[in-house]
């Protein structure tokens, strides 16, 4: 970056500034803790201090919906269609014993 663009950044109000990769970095990991992580992303998702920080949140959230969805459903399959199934699943999967 040149000092051409680090200046035009420094103009920009605080609500537009962009965040850095070790931005980014840190909040996932602030995101996945148990607790605080949920109730930080629910402030930074509803918060508009910045809005470049409020969308990463809020595809964190959809991101993480997601995934509970889907363990949801593969739980709930895996219930109802027995053990068997689990073992098959087990087996697709990348590194399983043979």
């Amino acid at each position: 970056m040149n000092q051409q663009e680090k200046n035009e950044i420094e103009r920009l109000p605080e609500k537009y500034r962009p965040l850095g990769a070790w931005s980014y970095f840190g909040y996932s990991i602030l995101f996945a803790l148990p607790l605080v992580g949920w109730i930080c992303l629910l402030v930074f998702a509803f918060s508009g201090k910045n809005i470049v920080r409020r969308s990463f949140a809020r595809s964190y959230f959809c991101y993480a919906l997601i995934v509970g969805v889907v363990a949801a459903v593969i739980t709930i399959v895996s219930i109802f269609a027995g053990p068997a199934f689990l073992t098959r699943i087990m087996e697709m999967l990348p590194g399983a014993p043979a």
